[in-house]
């Protein structure tokens, strides 16, 4: 695509040649289908959603050879920041649309987490956060490490550059001021 042969094309479809802009495409779909597959995926559902994206780069490139200016060179940087856009466009779709498709309507009902569980979820959660950010980032740090990640007091002093023993007072001193700030209620 460096030959003068390429720039030439490039030249004749930027001018309007329909001709020319059908060779270039020919020229330039392996280089993006390529480009799609490395940066969505090959498997499943993935390989032909990034040959839908390759084509929507090419319906892209398409419209925009009569406005490229810049010299034939550049054509292919050119196309490759249609293609990036046009992808970072796929993600940005797939992360607004978090349905799952499927081929048929399951026979059992789904006993997975339901509606009033999340959102029993959502407010301990929510109370947690709260309750954490009331002590010190050091200690939530310290309390996070252990609690949740499962780290020991001598990992988390590795980590954290402490000693384990200031880990294990800062911890005891942590939970001693989370216990203070719940309620009654809270504990039962």
């Amino acid at each position: 695509m460096k030959s003068s042969a390429f720039h030439e094309l490039v030249d004749r479809a930027r001018l309007g040649d329909r001709g020319a802009a059908d060779t270039l495409v020919s020229w330039i779909h392996p280089a993006i289908v390529r480009y799609c597959r490395a940066r969505i995926g090959r498997t499943g559902s993935a390989f032909s959603t990034a040959d839908d994206v390759a084509q929507e780069i090419i319906l892209g490139v398409l419209k925009a050879v009569p406005r490229f200016t810049d010299a034939s060179t550049a054509f292919m940087p050119f196309v490759y920041g249609i293609a990036s856009n046009k992808v970072a466009d796929h993600y940005r779709r797939v992360a607004r649309d978090r349905y799952e498709s499927v081929a048929e309507f399951p026979d059992i009902p789904d006993a997975g987490v339901g509606p009033e569980q999340l959102a029993v979820r959502g407010e301990l959660t929510g109370r947690m956060a709260a309750l954490l950010n009331d002590i010190a980032p050091r200690q939530r740090d310290i309390l996070i490490l252990r609690m949740v990640v499962g780290l020991t007091a001598t990992e988390i002093a590795a980590t954290l550059r402490m000693s384990p023993t200031a880990v294990r007072v800062a911890q005891h001193r942590a939970l001693g001021k989370l216990r203070g700030r719940l309620k009654a209620e809270d504990w039962l």
